[in-house]
């Protein structure tokens, strides 16, 4: 008889179900082939490239590492993995690939080495160039890939050229670093962390010239990352920009396939960030700037033949201006696509006119055809009726936006043409469906290979208090009205750019298992939280530790009167700023937390990058009380933590380089010094991301058990 496997173990070892999950869709655009990554099952990390015939409903491998290497292990580069590291990327194989117009050409980078594989045939080749390679890209036309190596921006011939030895590939650099600290076509740590922005080049529509990034990482302060398991290994060098400090400075220009080079000019005092950049058939080079406070950016159109930027938009914002998927875009006829709040309401912008209102809060552009605009959207503040946790896909034109996803759930969508592949994950069934859809109609259904889950998630979502804080709660498997109240878990993130109120089966897995140890789960998107609106996001302006906790705290005391809460018994936790949220509410309301489970947290927010901290802190020298206030650690923070010590377990991977360790360590010093008791759990070789399984596994029986413990249950 087989033993039916741990929740804890599945849920590390599929690394959170989404092992053998179709993903990374994109369209041919004239609809024949629909290429994505998945592994081979739903405990196999190894990407593989494949493609569907959608009218012969036929799935091939298009490139399969486990032939491409021969079998061999996998090697990543430092710059692999710190890319990885950025897209919180835990697989192997192919994780990344770019096509060429056609899709007919995909290049991706294994052990760092350059492949490219005919999306028709379903052969793959590699390209003998200088390494170890990283994010090549195919020009439009098919002939060459782009790819960064060593810090320079090379490109090479696909098609050896007439009369070459075999295996022989024409490569050359059309920009050299000129510095150790210096590297071309790579996004900075800023632009991958914060910004979203994971590429640093861009192909001309015509594949005769790029669009570069130039990063100098010269005046970025340098901290150093040690193993203290490994005390004979050298600390890792990272260029960190925190904030009030120095970032890399980024500069950008047009390389041409004959040697030229133009370099590109815009007023970089007042808009340093280099946010996004866009190059299509439906303009010229176009580029969103933004100033250091985030408060002013600008919409540039750039001249090919001088370098020269104009401003074709700028706005502002009295407390910042958030980045969106998608966006700035060319419409085929050369009109600015762009998402923009005005009026209370954060809408679609296509030229000179608003085609949204604040029915609709648009998240993401999809995609640019020639009569509407595809995009992902949520109920806005002017909605009818509340959808709570749910994200759609909308085509929006001249005569208003028509839904195309129906099902209540999380849905996006990838389109080329008359085809697109819907994503939707809903909360009646485990992971996540694609269809193919072909003017509307099913045309296929991408085979998922991810595993089912050993339990079903049964999360109620709701609206909680004055406020009407978005809310899942999640009672134990077969819990009776009879059964009396529960002790609490909170289980939220809580911070900017992170929903957790999602109507999809697997967002809420991890909250049904601690539900079924006998907790009752609340998820609370208080204030700070995406996706409802402007206002609601830029609420915690100057306020992290106000805003959101008070939100967990009237959302936990709402729901008290129609769920079996019991209110004597609550815990929290959370990773990264759920971290901070944990941290911050067990130190600063114990009256209403009594434990707490604090993974990866933020404690001294001039610890963390600029970017992030700046947008929703200000500058430390112009607002050092800000940042005196929203910290754990402080002599003001720590003022503000009253009343009875509550147990707290502080868990910190001691390879983080995004929240570093030192958030913990100082954490820990200042409670020692306090005289608070705690608990630390330091993880060796951990960064950010948990992918290791049996740590992953092994944190939540330990949270669980600590909980427990803290809570008094049997």
């Amino acid at each position: 008889m087989t033993r039916q496997v741990s929740f804890p173990r599945q849920y590390a070892r599929t690394q959170r179900f989404s092992l053998g999950a179709p993903r990374a869709f994109t369209v041919s655009p004239d609809g024949t082939r629909v290429v994505f990554l998945r592994s081979r099952s739903g405990t196999d990390r190894t990407g593989v490239l494949w493609v569907l015939d959608p009218a012969a409903g036929r799935e091939f491998p298009a490139a399969d590492p486990a032939v491409l290497l021969s079998g061999a292990a996998e090697e990543l580069s430092a710059e692999e993995r710190a890319r990885r590291e950025r897209l919180r990327e835990g697989s192997a194989g192919v994780v990344a690939y770019a096509v060429d117009s056609a899709a007919e050409l995909a290049a991706f980078a294994l052990s760092g080495r350059l492949f490219v594989a005919e999306l028709r045939g379903g052969t793959a080749r590699e390209l003998a160039v200088p390494g170890p390679v990283v994010d090549p890209r195919p020009s439009p036309d098919g002939r060459r890939v782009a790819y960064v190596a060593g810090g320079a921006l090379r490109v090479a011939d696909v098609e050896p050229a007439a009369g070459a030895a075999a295996g022989e590939t024409a490569d050359r650099a059309l920009a050299e670093p000129g510095g150790p600290s210096v590297t071309w076509g790579l996004a900075d740590f800023i632009a991958a962390e914060e910004m979203h922005r994971h590429r640093g080049f861009w192909w001309a529509p015509d594949g005769e010239s790029l669009l570069a990034a130039r990063v100098d990482e010269t005046p970025v302060q340098r901290w150093w990352i040690a193993d203290p398991a490994n005390p004979g290994r050298q600390p890792a060098e990272v260029a960190y920009p925190a904030a009030g400090t120095p970032n890399a400075e980024v500069t950008l220009a047009l390389l041409g396939l004959d040697g030229s080079r133009t370099d590109v000019r815009w007023d970089r005092e007042r808009y340093p960030y280099l946010a996004q950049a866009h190059w299509s058939a439906g303009g010229p080079p176009l580029l969103l700037v933004q100033s250091r406070d985030q408060r002013r950016q600008a919409y540039l159109s750039v001249d090919t033949g001088t370098g020269a930027t104009s401003v074709l938009h700028e706005e502002d914002d009295a407390k910042w201006l958030e980045l969106f998927p998608g966006v700035p875009a060319w419409t085929p006829d050369g009109r600015l696509v762009r998402i923009a709040d005005e009026d209370g309401a954060r809408v679609l912008v296509v030229g000179d006119r608003k085609l949204t209102d604040g029915r609709l809060h648009v998240r993401a552009v999809l995609d640019v055809g020639d009569a509407d605009v595809l995009v992902s959207a949520s109920a806005g503040p002017d909605a009818t009726a509340p959808e709570t946790g749910e994200a759609h896909v909308y085509r929006v034109g001249e005569q208003g936006a028509e839904r195309v996803s129906q099902e209540r759930g999380w849905h996006s969508a990838v389109r080329s043409g008359a085809v697109s592949v819907l994503v939707s994950a809903v909360p009646e069934r485990a992971g996540a469906a694609a269809r193919v859809l072909r003017d509307g109609a099913e045309a296929a259904v991408v085979t998922s290979y991810a595993e089912a889950p050993v339990l079903t998630s049964r999360a109620r979502l709701t609206e909680a208090g004055a406020r009407r804080i978005p809310c899942a709660v999640v009672l134990p498997t077969g819990y009776q009205e009879g059964d009396g109240p529960l002790p609490v878990l909170m289980d939220p993130y809580g911070g900017p750019h992170g929903p957790r109120v999602v109507a999809g089966h697997n967002a809420h897995l991890t909250s049904q298992w601690f539900a079924d140890q006998g907790f009752a789960v609340v998820v609370a998107d208080g204030r700070g939280t995406p996706h409802r609106s402007p206002a609601w996001e830029k609420a915690i302006h100057h306020d992290f530790a106000g805003a959101t906790l008070d939100d967990q705290v009237e959302a936990l005391q709402a729901l008290a009167g129609e769920f079996p809460l019991d209110l004597g018994r609550v815990g929290i936790r959370g990773w990264s700023y759920g971290g901070y949220l944990a941290a911050l509410a067990v130190l600063r309301r114990p009256d209403v937390f009594h434990a707490g489970v604090a993974g990866a947290p933020v404690t001294d927010w001039r610890l963390y990058d600029t970017h992030y901290t700046e947008r929703y802190l200000g500058h430390p020298e112009e607002h050092p009380k800000v940042y005196d206030r929203n910290s754990l650690v402080t002599e003001e923070g720590l003022a503000e933590t009253a009343g009875e010590v509550r147990p707290l377990m502080i868990v910190h991977g001691l390879a983080d380089d995004n929240v570093v360790a030192a958030h913990t360590l100082r954490l820990s010093s200042a409670l020692l010094a306090a005289g608070r008791p705690h608990e630390v759990l330091p993880l060796s070789g951990v960064t950010h991301m948990t992918p290791q399984e049996q740590v992953a596994e092994n944190l939540l029986l330990l949270q669980v058990d600590f909980l427990k413990r803290s809570l008094g249950m049997k």
